[in-house]
């Protein structure tokens, strides 16, 4: 196993997964998608993720989407995968090593796949654990606690455990707790696995209290001022650009992941349609466009103000 391995801090966004306009992936929109992440200071990519709207892609997309992302992004940040979306730990398996086999920088765990709601926290483990054990040991690991189809938070017991495995590098958190952030902070400090807050109003605090970086939707829409706030924590300007993210965040109510999509049409010229899976993009209001019109020109203020 490496020891040597280690994940940057900043911003990673979550990734969305252009289509057609006859609802077909779009591999060349997700080539100039994954250049904008990076062209705008993200520290890494989560491909094949809940905004990606895994649960609506087929295997074999999941897998052209990985191979895409990877390919495009090269070796100019890494990228974490996830995509295992089975109801069954040998499908599960099924679709992680093939995942595995394009070499992501690290293979992210959905937690909700490894046990029902109902399900008890020892049953998490084991199944976890059959999962690990079925995937190259050099390949680093991470979990996300995805809130579709239903959001299965981490007990400290399997966190600790999971820490002292040495294999998991990568916890995309949802917990939304700013008091259970800074916990599971000093849970892990000192082991590989690294916190990334999705939670925009608990961002700079949980940054301040040991938690490594931001992986969240609103990247999506304000990139560089969420790579700015990773990487300035202690800046005089912060907690204003903290405010700012925090209240502006609430458009992620509003009709996403379409809204995201508009923006990155309409104002950033990426040549994607606003085409979804999980939403019509007919239902995106002219009032949904206008609040997105007004995010970009708060946005675009701030990132003159801040000299970015």
């Amino acid at each position: 196993m490496s020891n040597n391995i280690s994940f940057p801090g900043g911003a990673w966004p979550v990734m969305l997964t252009p289509f057609t306009a006859d609802n077909k992936v779009d591999y060349e929109g997700l080539k100039a998608l994954t250049n904008w992440y990076i062209d705008n200071g993200c520290s890494g990519l989560f491909s094949d993720c809940q905004s990606s709207e895994m649960f609506f892609l087929s295997k074999e997309e999941r897998i052209n989407i990985a191979k895409t992302v990877i390919k495009t992004a090269g070796d100019k940040v890494p990228v974490i995968v996830s995509g295992h979306i089975s109801d069954s730990i040998e499908d599960q398996i099924d679709e992680l090593q093939a995942i595995a086999a394009l070499n992501p920088s690290a293979l992210i765990f959905i937690t909700n796949r490894f046990a029902k709601e109902n399900e008890s926290n020892e049953i998490w483990r084991k199944n976890c654990e059959t999962v690990m054990n079925a995937l190259p040991e050099d390949l680093p690991l991470g979990l996300y606690e995805c809130p579709y189809p239903y959001k299965r938070l981490i007990d400290e017991d399997n966190l600790k455990w999971i820490a002292s495995t040495g294999r998991f590098y990568f916890l995309k958190d949802t917990c939304c707790d700013l008091d259970l952030l800074k916990k599971r902070a000093q849970i892990v400090k000192g082991s590989n696995l690294k916190i990334y807050n999705a939670n925009t109003s608990t961002l700079l605090d949980s940054l301040k209290a040991g938690c490594h970086g931001f992986c969240g939707v609103m990247a999506s829409f304000q990139m560089s001022l969420y790579a700015y706030l990773c990487d300035h924590i202690d800046d005089k300007q912060s907690e204003k650009v903290q405010n700012l993210l925090t209240i502006t965040s609430l458009i992620e109510r509003q009709y996403y992941p379409v809204n995201a999509k508009y923006y990155l049409k309409v104002f950033e010229n990426l040549p994607i349609t606003t085409v979804t899976r999980t939403k019509d993009d007919s239902g995106l209001t002219e009032t949904f466009k206008t609040e997105v019109k007004a995010l970009k020109d708060l946005t675009d203020d701030y990132i003159r103000t801040l000299g970015i």
